[in-house]
């Protein structure tokens, strides 16, 4: 039996949960050297640290038969979010109820008279956010006196949200005799020294090195334009047709245009920012578990400690920051064994960047490009062929009009009627710029139909990590043209020429001027003028001076337009 060392009741509770074993961290704290010690323990989000400290914590808090006394709070738990708050307490109530526990959640955003009654009725185990915490606290409605165990979740997260002195005033109102449990999923200075502060010669427990990058996660990258982002966010929804998907952006602003996008194109979809309510939050969360809404919009922070059983594709539509974002976003799935997808959206300038983040992350990831329209056809055929043919009930009402509709058409037009009606339920693909049969024009010589061109330079070259696949849809955008009124792209080592047919030299040309300038046409600076003669003549012109060409990489200067950054205090 893989759970004797436990407490019978426990052992219970975990059987009837459906555990078989235990995970690496849950394992590690009942080893037994760390047995009644303080506790500095390093894991991923998913990993099953709420049951590990669950089940650490339970020789402190159960008396001989296995049960909690009838006093309190002799367990204190502080998570960064409310979300998170929620969760640990939903996880420990299926793990203690066969104990009579009695855990009480004190959170922002709820009522606090109704927590201040719970914790004067009596409580065994407290769960809540920082700020709430030191609030009971200092209105005395929060009595530590008789704390057993302290457990800091995602200790490193509440240091960067700027909880550190609500940490330290809770911390320094417990008795000293406590056992202190920290977890995190980063060990940084900050974290040593609240550890080395607050613990007595801690046990250090690291997981992170057999978790690292999630192995029941699969990693892909998926290379595209920038204008392409949003339109390859709707591909790789319909691809994958996941039953929970959450995307992350990195503003409230883009959220709200992504959520709107979405909603237009018909998805069933729900937004989590710093701009909502916590009834809208609530809300937002319960139709995701109902399957109301299959699609979840958010920040980083907005979606921390957020745990959906069913969700099976993340999609950082906008990077994240570093690889510790990258997992904690990419930790939302993945969970409990269960098998998971994350998707990082790159725009071709900031490859680079992503590669050497997967590198750093020791993350293998998959490369490949956007979903295309065959490509969704084809899972389309694959699902509703196994939709179609799976055993349905009938009653005599439904025989009866089956029949009826046979008498007046075939059983292949009928077929063909039910195939159609249920593609009008999914919203459409979207066909992407930089893809086609032809997504680049030819480096040399010409195309039939550009015998007569124009010359146009751009100041941006192979320096800048140019490359004809995502300046193809910046050129269509600046002068407001299609991929196949472009010629030949030349591109050097800090500048790239490309042809314009003559016929259409001047509109494209006012519109270069015309966008030029402006928010989303701009592109961060880059300059496009028309060139005199050959390309050789132009090349041997004075090439840009330094100071004249746009500074910082590119990418910085190609963000697309739907996802413009805001300040980080939004996130």
């Amino acid at each position: 039996m893989p759970f004797s060392n436990l407490p019978p009741l426990l052992t219970e509770a975990l059987t009837e949960r459906g555990y078989t074993a235990l995970t690496p961290v849950q394992a590690g704290v009942l080893e037994s050297e760390a047995l009644g010690r303080d506790l500095l323990v390093s894991a991923q989000t998913g990993s099953g640290k709420t049951v590990a400290f669950g089940l650490a914590m339970a020789a402190q808090l159960l008396d001989e038969e296995g049960r909690l006394p009838q006093q309190g709070p002799l367990a204190l738990i502080i998570a960064p979010t409310r979300e998170l708050a929620l969760q640990v307490s939903r996880e420990l109530m299926w793990l203690y109820a066969k104990t009579g526990g009695r855990i009480v959640t004190c959170v922002g955003g709820m009522d606090a008279s109704k927590e201040r009654r719970a914790l004067n009725y009596g409580a065994h185990i407290v769960v809540g956010t920082p700020g709430r915490l030191r609030d009971h606290l200092e209105r005395g409605a929060l009595d530590l006196s008789k704390l057993r165990v302290a457990v800091l979740d995602e200790a490193d997260e509440m240091l960067d949200m700027g909880f550190r002195e609500d940490l330290e005033q809770i911390l320094d109102g417990t008795p000293g005799e406590r056992r202190t449990l920290m977890f995190s999923a980063t060990i940084p200075k900050p974290i040593a020294a609240l550890a080395k502060r607050y613990q007595r010669d801690a046990v250090r427990i690291s997981t992170v090195g057999e978790d690292r990058g999630h192995g029941d996660i699969a990693y892909q990258a998926v290379t595209c334009a920038p204008a392409d982002i949003e339109n390859v966010v709707v591909n790789l929804l319909r691809f994958h047709e996941a039953e929970t998907a959450m995307l992350f952006c990195a503003t409230r602003d883009n959220v709200r245009h992504l959520h709107a996008g979405l909603i237009e194109r018909g998805f069933s979809a729900v937004a989590l920012s710093g701009e909502h309510s916590q009834n809208e939050r609530n809300a937002a969360l319960q139709a995701l578990r109902d399957q109301r809404a299959r699609v979840c919009v958010a920040t980083d922070v907005a979606a921390r400690g957020i745990d959906l059983p069913t969700l099976s594709l993340v999609i950082h539509v906008e990077l994240p920051r570093d690889a510790e974002t990258l997992q904690h976003r990419s930790g939302r799935t993945g969970r409990a064994g269960k098998k998971g997808t994350a998707v990082l959206i790159v725009p071709y300038p900031r490859r680079r960047r992503v590669e050497s983040m997967l590198k750093g992350a020791r993350i293998n990831s998959e490369w490949i490009n956007p979903p295309t329209l065959e490509d969704i056809n084809a899972k389309d055929h694959e699902r509703l062929l196994v939709t179609l043919l799976e055993p349905v009930e009938v009653d005599d009402d439904d025989r009866a009009l089956g029949a009826k509709l046979l008498e007046t058409r075939s059983p292949e037009d009928i077929a063909a009627a039910l195939v159609r009606l249920h593609r009008a339920r999914m919203p459409a693909a979207e066909e992407l710029l930089g893809q086609g049969n032809d997504p680049a024009p030819r480096q040399d010589g010409h195309r039939p139909g550009f015998e007569d061109i124009v010359w146009f330079r751009m100041d941006i070259g192979r320096r800048q990590n140019a490359d004809p696949r995502w300046l193809l849809p910046l050129i269509c955008r600046r002068g407001h043209i299609t991929k196949s009124e472009i010629g030949a792209i030349r591109i050097s080592a800090s500048e790239t020429l490309f042809q314009i047919p003559r016929a259409v030299a001047n509109r494209f040309n006012a519109s270069v001027l015309r966008t030029a300038g402006t928010e989303g046409g701009d592109e961060g600076g880059i300059k496009i003028e028309s060139v005199q003669g050959e390309p050789r003549e132009a090349e041997r012109r004075p090439r840009l001076t330094p100071s004249a060409r746009p500074s910082g990489p590119p990418a910085a200067r190609h963000k697309p337009k739907p996802h413009r950054r805001t300040n980080d205090r939004q996130r």
